[in-house]
């Protein structure tokens, strides 16, 4: 028997998966989709979701007074693995249950990493250009192979890419607050600190979350630490870099090049930086792999019953 409680689906993108849509109404019979596809903000997204005791939300902002505005609201649960759109002191405040599952889309994060890394060592947007605006000039690029790989945050993502660059034979460093003996030992990663990692590094990759403890942690101070030819890569969160810094770097080529899909405001407005021949860039969709849109969107529909009020703060 379906189950009757009246949900609000907010996400676009899981309104329109034909999959996620039969497999949530399988479970619940009232489900509003936004099948208007509107990006749901302040009062319109309040006033999408009044009446609904459960939210399967995406990048939607839930602040303080979205939540003092939906008494009734007693779930959310989190399409995608990014919770810095949530205010989760106000949503223990309101003892609203957060439903959310860490990992899911791992994978896809770090194939995405892998082919950056490599777009970049190899030149490959350069040249494609170059060869279809009718140039034909080969350029030396480096191997991945051998390089040293610093990862800056060893969590799900950070965990699945270590293998991965093993494979290439890489040195990995990681940086974390947090230390893992067993994983560091089974995989001979060398645990080091962020300085030393930055100095050290042929390639950069970032994988921490969004929080006051990590916005801007690679400021110009530390943007400066990295050697000339090395890569940055950034598939977690735009506000970890001081963008600005980055720019100067790869116009003075003190950077050798580097690969965001992520930026601090999206879509990024700086076409200067997106322009320049040593940034690669994708449109924020480390997550966007058919198999972990899959994985996501059934993490969220579990995410509707398999749920706790978060700690505060």
């Amino acid at each position: 028997m379906k189950n009757k409680t009246p949900i609000a689906v907010t996400s676009r993108s899981f309104s329109a998966h034909p999959v996620l849509r039969a497999e949530l109404l399988e479970r619940y019979s009232d489900v509003q989709f936004n099948d208007q596809a509107k990006s749901l903000s302040g009062e319109g997204l309040i006033e999408f979701a009044r009446g609904r005791r459960k939210l399967i939300t995406a990048l939607e902002r839930l602040d303080e007074a979205v939540f003092a505005a939906l008494p009734e609201l007693e779930v959310v649960s989190k399409y995608g693995v990014g919770t810095d759109m949530v205010d989760m002191a106000a949503m223990a405040r309101h003892g609203v249950c957060l439903g959310w599952t860490g990992g899911v889309n791992r994978r896809s994060v770090s194939e995405l990493v892998v082919a950056l890394i490599i777009s970049l060592l190899r030149h490959v947007p350069s040249v494609n250009r170059e060869v279809r605006d009718g140039t034909w000039k080969p350029r030396v690029g480096r191997q991945i192979s051998g390089r040293t790989v610093g990862i800056i945050g060893c969590g799900h993502i950070g965990k699945d890419l270590t293998p991965i660059l093993r494979a290439f034979g890489c040195t990995v460093l990681a940086h974390d607050i947090l230390d893992f003996p067993e994983f560091y030992a089974a995989h001979q990663v060398e645990p080091v600190g962020i300085e030393d990692l930055l100095r050290r590094a042929d390639i950069v990759s970032l994988h921490v979350p969004l929080d006051e403890s990590t916005r801007n942690m690679l400021s110009a101070e530390r943007l400066a630490l990295m050697k000339p030819d090395a890569l940055l890569i950034n598939a977690a969160r735009g506000s970890l870099v001081d963008e600005d810094a980055l720019k100067t770097m790869l116009l003075e080529d003190r950077l050798a090049g580097a690969g965001f899909d992520v930026f601090s405001t999206e879509p990024p407005q700086d076409l200067e930086l997106l322009r320049l021949p040593n940034f690669l860039v994708t449109p924020h969709i480390g997550g966007s792999a058919e198999e972990a849109i899959l994985a996501m969107g059934r993490a969220a529909i579990e995410g509707l019953d398999r749920n706790a009020v978060p700690t505060a703060g």
